[in-house]
């Protein structure tokens, strides 16, 4: 049996035509949604949220295309959009009761979250982003040699087909090639958290590239039209970061506040699965936004 996070209580939710998540409840108080990363699930967020439970309604979520949550074809490049990822969430919120809530993303749940704040900012109270750059800003910085960290995101960008040919080839090495690199602590991955990852990125090769894809193509174009257009974060923004900008050349805090102006923003030492690695220090930066 897939490992839970105690006491919690597990349900499935419609949130769109022929769409249900799995999704993890626990506490009472003001709402706060948490969404996870990639090649992980909502057990990401497992230490964060029993401390968060004390006092606030956690909600983690499985991502459409993660985990047990519903993994629907993608027929035109809009299943695995950012926007539609970000309606997911409202509508989970609005079937649990809550028309307002904070969100919290890390990875793929940061961009998630994100479009959330820009297309729902009456919903969106806080905002809080881990390790991640906006898309448009992503792309920017990749660049020469320095962007063969991304290299995944790459691949992934790829016309149906290949990427996942490929990828269903040896999901557990590929996968497994994350969990194992991007983590700086190894016991922070308990072997039973990390064979749940690889089982369920494994049974969702196809939902998992769709979402990648997304992000080179349909999540660009919205995303520039609102840089554009001047939509910013309404609400006020933490960002967790390592050191990327110092890596990789760039200002990641200036990045930030040019779509959130209300922003804080902190680096830190642990690796990228940061939510496991350090979750005191995730779950007090979260208290802190939630206290503004």
């Amino acid at each position: 049996m897939a490992p839970t996070i105690p006491d919690f209580t597990y349900d499935r939710v419609t949130v769109a035509d022929g769409v249900a998540l799995n999704v993890a409840v626990g506490g009472s108080g003001s709402p706060v949604v948490l969404l996870h990363g990639f090649p992980q699930t909502h057990l990401m967020w497992r230490h964060v949220a029993a401390d968060l439970a004390a006092d606030h309604t956690v909600i983690c979520p499985d991502l459409r295309g993660y985990g047990a949550s519903d993994k629907p074809a993608d027929p035109d490049g809009t299943a695995y959009a950012k926007r539609t990822m970000a309606a997911d969430v409202v509508a989970l919120a609005r079937a649990l009761g809550h028309e307002r809530f904070a969100l919290a993303g890390h990875d793929r749940g940061a961009l998630v979250a994100v479009r959330a704040g820009l297309d729902h900012p009456d919903a969106v109270t806080h905002l809080a982003a881990l390790d991640v750059l906006p898309t448009l800003d992503m792309w920017d910085v990749l660049h020469g040699t320095s962007a063969a960290v991304g290299f995944h995101l790459y691949l992934m960008a790829q016309p149906p087909g290949l990427p996942e040919q490929l990828i269903e080839a040896a999901p557990d090495a590929f996968f497994g090639h994350f969990l194992d690199v991007w983590t700086r602590d190894p016991d922070a991955l308990p072997a039973d958290v990390r064979a749940a990852y690889l089982e369920a990125s494994r049974a969702a090769v196809p939902s998992i590239v769709a979402d990648y894809r997304a992000s080179a193509g349909i999540d660009v174009v919205h995303d520039r039209a609102d840089r554009d257009g001047g939509n910013r974060l309404r609400m006020p923004v933490t960002v967790l970061q390592q050191d990327w900008g110092a890596a990789l050349g760039y200002d990641a805090a200036a990045l930030w506040r040019a779509w959130a102006p209300d922003l804080s923003h902190e680096t830190v030492g642990c690796g990228h699965f940061m939510a496991e690695e350090a979750p005191a220090e995730v779950t007090g930066a979260l208290r802190k936004l939630l206290a503004r």
